[in-house]
């Protein structure tokens, strides 16, 4: 095959070279897809995973591209799994429980108590196992529909007890249909976990379910609407903090880190500090021992937050030294600690340092399989490390490709 002009490039740095040879304008590439000229930057400068295979395929056509392949830069074959995103083995089983519609619910409904104790319980396995995908694949199915069989059939007080739980369970499933080819799915649960909140007149539950809401607004470069939500639910709960459990403190500073993320994707630098630093106090005010279940919001999380941030902003330098602040074995789930080594090793790679880039990538997936697999900053790492592998380390790099499914 023969050269072509952007060979050796990632995907975002192709469609801009693409977009520039058309002489189109951001943002009139962001209107022939449906996305804003925002979107299209972050995407086009490396702040955004590769589109999906669907987004991918609109912005081929919107710039006349024939070939999928010259935006992919992998000749005439397509890697659809990376760019679709992995499918889990329980995904159909968990999708069908969500969209099992009943007008008429069978049987007694459960116990509401027990409910909640079973998705405590269900918390405890998403951040203490490394094949945490696999345990909630098999958790789910049955708790969704049996928190949905309970607010179809209890009244009162029990079915308000009933949506909070709900709510939760909805929250819980997030984490497992993200990053997997069922983007509906996201939005569904995120929309669900904020409806039922609402429905039981819980602030608390409503900022949980507009924290899942606002990571879906934030991947699909909705941005003014993420911080708009996440701003809301900050306020809505600010009359509660004072007098409230720690919980409460710790859902906004939550919703803090998650409106400074979501500026760091936008490139604005003080913003996203800004917001950060509100989180840092909240984190030091809560303590040391302190770890909100839900989001993981703790000491140590805000200073994985903090290395994220520095990445997001292409700031790798601020990321490293964020990254030095603290021992990442101080985080407590493994998922998200996984999901830091990565974040750690995206700096590694801005800055050229391909060794230490899979140096960390390998820890990630030491440490959680189940998130480097699903997540595509890594894969995308992965793959330019195959083509280039670091000297000394292609036996290597190969290996860990194919624990995380990408095959040769």
């Amino acid at each position: 095959m023969s050269s072509q002009p952007c060979d050796g490039l990632p995907v975002g740095q192709r469609i801009k070279y693409y977009r520039e040879r058309a002489g189109m304008s951001r943002r009139v590439l962001a209107g022939l897809v449906g996305r804003s000229a925002e979107w299209v930057k972050a995407v086009e400068v490396g702040r955004l995973q590769v589109p999906r295979l669907s987004m991918l395929l609109k912005i081929a056509q919107a710039l006349g591209l024939g070939d999928l392949a010259v935006l992919t830069g992998n000749g005439d074959a397509v890697p659809v799994r990376l760019f679709a995103g992995e499918r889990h083995a329980a995904l159909s089983a968990v999708q069908a429980a969500l969209t099992e519609y009943r007008v008429t619910p069978a049987a007694e409904p459960p116990n509401v108590a027990h409910l909640g104790y079973r998705l405590d319980q269900a918390w405890r396995v998403r951040h203490s196992c490394p094949d945490h995908r696999t345990q909630l694949g098999a958790l789910l199915p049955d708790l969704i529909r049996d928190a949905q069989r309970a607010v179809r059939t209890l009244r009162g007080d029990q079915r308000r007890d009933a949506r909070r739980v709900l709510s939760g369970v909805y929250q819980l499933a997030d984490f497992f249909v993200a990053y997997q080819p069922a983007p509906e799915l996201v939005w569904m649960v995120a929309d669900r976990a904020l409806t039922e909140g609402q429905e039981a007149d819980d602030p608390y539950v409503i900022a949980g379910g507009a924290w899942a809401m606002v990571q879906a607004l934030r991947d699909a470069g909705r941005w003014e609407e993420a911080i708009t939500l996440a701003g809301d639910a900050v306020r809505q709960l600010e009359p509660y903090v004072d007098g409230g459990s720690a919980d409460w403190r710790g859902m906004v500073g939550a919703l803090e880190a998650e409106i400074a993320y979501v500026h760091a994707r936008r490139g604005r630098h003080g913003e996203a500090w800004s917001h950060w630093r509100s989180a840092e106090r909240i984190a030091r005010g809560l303590g040391s021992g302190y770890r909100h279940v839900q989001s993981s919001f703790s000491q140590p999380v805000v200073g994985a937050h903090a290395v994220t941030l520095g990445v997001e902003l292409r700031r790798p330098a601020e990321a490293l030294r964020a990254a030095d602040s603290f021992d990442p074995g101080a985080i407590a789930s493994v998922a998200r600690r996984s999901r830091h080594l990565i974040e750690v090793s995206r700096a590694h790679f801005q800055r050229g340092d391909r060794h230490a880039a899979w140096a960390l990538l390998n820890r990630s997936e030491r440490t959680a399989p189940e998130t480097i697999r699903y997540n595509g900053f890594a894969r995308e790492m992965l793959l330019d490390l195959r083509k280039r592998p670091p000297v000394g380390l292609a036996e290597d790099v190969r290996d860990l490709c194919q624990r995380v499914g990408i095959a040769a």
